[in-house]
């Protein structure tokens, strides 16, 4: 498909490269044009000169002329020829006429005033000329054309090694952007140039790229393991605190809300290491949603419409539906509703939608957007989406026409690789 792309590099230079071909070949051609039309009118020219010296010299010695010479009066020449006469320089021996009616009508006609107010008249035949002429200019317009037929998908071809190059570079970045960070353009060949360097620089930004993303990975991995031991410890003491106690109370729920964010950090960091891997079992897939939404203790409402039995790892369909529906809860606006149709999850509210950014970019942590989707640390959609890549299904967020944010869990692409 590349080949027959129009918009391709190798048929822009390709193109570039026969607009130079038809450039030179055009100024080529009028200069040749040019040189052989004025070679030509200068032929006619001395002709008709010759004859009308041969002509004024026999008529001053006879009075008479040659067959192929006239003798007339002024006011019986052509208009053109009239005028050209009477505009005569003095020291122009003679004036010329080029009377041209195409396609078969070339003549040069010269005048040559005379004693006696008369006026010697001869033409010339330039057919042969032009013709020639004519037949020069197809000569070089095909002669043009088939260098073009040649040149162009020789340029075509000559751009190939430059395009490999290139599509292997863009493969490249793209296997970069989805998550491969140990994949590299390197050196191919020993062509030293533009693309080499880019080449260079962008092998250059991803081991940049690669090594912060595994500081922070490494950073993020052990804080929360650092953090899990006292939390533990916080947890249990906050439960000693009297139960009735009000100050107590809050101490326990922010103990309880900092340990699930480092367990989220955790999970993050087993998702982020790719050391998650999926244990595929067969459920109903309406029923389990059913039950994992009832579960959460929310008010949501739950639709089936001809669920399948999927073969899925329940685990982790668990808990993408509680965290979107969390999410939905605690970012949107009820009513929250949940619909299994075949093998696809739709959960959506009726708040203020997804923001922009994340719509283009997709969740990040530590972002939940705009202030009116509340506040957040941007974690349950990441893992959500994680959770998803590791089952191999498809999670998808978009804003509803009617208002709210939608969130659509397909597991298609599972059941059609089993």
């Amino acid at each position: 498909m590349a080949l027959l792309n129009p918009r391709a590099l190798r048929w822009k230079i390709a193109a570039l490269t026969a607009a130079a071909c038809c450039a030179v070949a055009a100024v080529i051609g009028v200069l040749v044009h040019q040189a052989i039309s004025e070679r030509g009118d200068r032929t006619g020219e001395q002709r008709v000169a010759a004859r009308l010296t041969a002509a004024e010299r026999e008529y001053t010695r006879t009075g008479t002329t040659p067959l192929d010479v006239e003798i007339s009066s002024p006011q019986q020449l052509e208009a053109p020829l009239a005028h050209a006469l009477a505009a005569k320089n003095p020291n122009d021996l003679y004036v010329t006429w080029y009377d041209q009616k195409p396609p078969d009508w070339y003549w040069l006609w010269a005048a040559r005033p005379v004693a006696g107010n008369r006026v010697l008249v001869a033409r010339t035949d330039m057919s042969t000329e032009v013709r020639s002429l004519q037949l020069l200019d197809r000569s070089i317009i095909k002669a043009v054309l088939a260098a073009l037929a040649v040149v162009v998908p020789l340029a075509a071809l000559a751009t190939e090694p430059m395009n490999r190059r290139l599509r292997h570079g863009s493969r490249t970045a793209r296997a970069i952007a989805d998550g491969d960070l140990d994949a590299r353009i390197g050196s191919r060949g020993r062509a030293r140039d533009e693309i080499t360097e880019m080449s260079a620089a962008v092998d250059v930004m991803a081991e940049a790229l690669q090594r912060k993303l595994q500081n922070e990975r490494r950073f993020t991995a052990d804080v929360a393991h650092e953090l899990r031991t006292p939390l533990m410890g916080l947890s249990t003491a906050a439960g000693l605190l009297p139960q009735d106690d009000e100050v107590a109370e809050l101490v326990r729920d922010r103990a309880l809300a900092l340990n699930g964010l480092v367990e989220d950090l955790l999970e993050i960091s087993r998702l982020d290491a790719g050391a998650e891997r999926a244990r595929t079992d067969v459920v109903p897939l309406g029923d389990l949603v059913a039950d994992v939404v009832r579960r959460t203790g929310t008010q949501t409402v739950v639709t089936a419409r001809d669920a399948q039995v999927v073969e899925t790892d329940p685990r982790r369909v668990e808990r993408i539906v509680v965290n979107l529906v969390t999410n939905a809860h605690r970012h949107g606006a009820t009513p929250v509703e949940v619909t299994v149709t075949g093998t696809r999850i739709v959960v959506r509210d009726h708040g203020p939608g997804l923001p922009a950014t994340l719509l283009a970019e997709g969740p990040q942590r530590f972002r939940t957007g705009t202030s009116e989707r509340g506040r957040g640390h941007g974690l349950g959609l990441t893992i959500a989406l994680g959770q998803a890549d590791v089952l191999g299904a498809r999670l998808t967020f978009t804003n509803a026409p009617g208002g709210g944010a939608t969130a659509t869990l397909d597991l298609a692409s599972i059941q059609s690789e089993t």
